[in-house]
């Protein structure tokens, strides 16, 4: 992800009152490369495993937590 972002902070401009959905389609739409990773992202809203529906404010820090494996 941080490769296709070419960074590893990034800001967003979602609505004031986004959720993580808006997140996620924000960065898609920032970077549509993503798309096939979509469903596999999982999100952090100020170090909390996040849910689509988790409403984020301005000065949350959001991790974006790609698809992982292992054993």
């Amino acid at each position: 992800m941080r490769d296709i972002a070419g960074d590893e902070k990034v800001e967003l401009e979602v609505s004031s009152d986004a959720d993580i959905s808006a997140v996620r389609a924000a960065l898609i739409g920032k970077w549509p490369q993503l798309e096939p990773y979509a469903q596999f992202l999982n999100f952090a809203v100020n170090q909390t495993y996040a849910t689509a529906a988790t409403r984020v404010a301005a000065d949350d820090e959001i991790a974006c937590i790609p698809p992982v494996s292992g054993g």
